[in-house]
């Protein structure tokens, strides 16, 4: 009778062991970056990425203790990149929205800064969508802003852009009236630019929690719900240690983690 438990015991053991020797040890991950959102991710003339999202990605990885790999990757490609295992992270200023947790798991938030409408300061500061009729909106590509300035403005023309970068380099051309974007990106990355003079931010701030969500948090694959625990307990840690605070200060003049 015994005999009859051995077989299924060792085939329970060997897919205990199994499991054990595929689960990662997340000592080493990769993350999926930007590049190409000042001040948060961008490439510095040395070719090296640099930002705030780097900072913190760094941070965040020495508080785990892992080797990190940083992989550039266009916006618009980002959740699939994931979900191709080019990378194990996505540290990006990403949104956490409903729409997005049907895809990913995500981190507590790390960082939380609203939106903002800016466009020539002599425009009217209406950003009704009866007053934006007709105007030309420049947005990032199925950004949460994207999302919510199509939703919003039926009857203006959406014009979208794989970076904002460009999105600033043509409504400073005067190709587009207005672009809807994260505040800090909008005010350090164009405002106070040369190419900002002459521009304002527009309006009140949208305040939507419907397309824009609590915050930004650190994107990984639903399958990794141990690396998702580990980021969080890590953002927790270099907040409490004070790291946190100055990657802040590097960059901001208040406290960017927001509510």
């Amino acid at each position: 009778m015994q005999r009859r438990h051995i077989l299924p015991a060792l085939m329970l053991a060997a897919a205990s062991l199994a499991a054990s020797a595929q689960a990662p040890d997340w000592k080493k991950i990769r993350i999926g970056v930007e590049g190409a959102y000042p001040p948060f991710s961008e490439v510095g003339t040395d070719g090296k990425l640099k930002g705030f999202d780097i900072d913190i990605a760094m941070a965040l990885c020495a508080e785990m203790k892992a080797e990190c790999t940083l992989v550039q990757q266009e916006w618009d490609g980002m959740i699939p990149a994931l979900q191709a295992r080019k990378f194990d992270a996505i540290i990006a200023s990403m949104a956490i929205t409903d729409e997005r947790k049907k895809s990913v798991l995500f981190s507590d938030k790390y960082q939380n800064t609203p939106p903002w409408m800016v466009g020539k300061g002599s425009l009217p500061h209406d950003i009704s969508p009866a007053a934006m009729k007709g105007k030309k909106i420049g947005v990032q590509r199925t950004s949460i802003h994207d999302r919510w300035a199509t939703a919003t403005y039926k009857d203006s023309e959406i014009v979208r852009y794989s970076k904002q970068d460009e999105v600033f380099l043509d409504l400073a051309a005067g190709r587009i009236d207005a672009t809807v974007c994260d505040s800090v990106a909008a005010n350090l990355g164009f405002l106070k630019t040369p190419a900002g003079k002459g521009f304002a931010v527009l309006g009140t701030p949208p305040d939507d929690p419907a397309f824009f969500g609590a915050g930004a948090g650190i994107a990984v694959r639903k399958s990794d719900a141990v690396l998702q625990q580990k980021f969080s307990a890590a953002i927790k840690a270099i907040r409490a240690s004070g790291v946190y605070q100055k990657v802040n200060a590097k960059y901001f003049d208040f406290d960017v983690y927001g509510k």
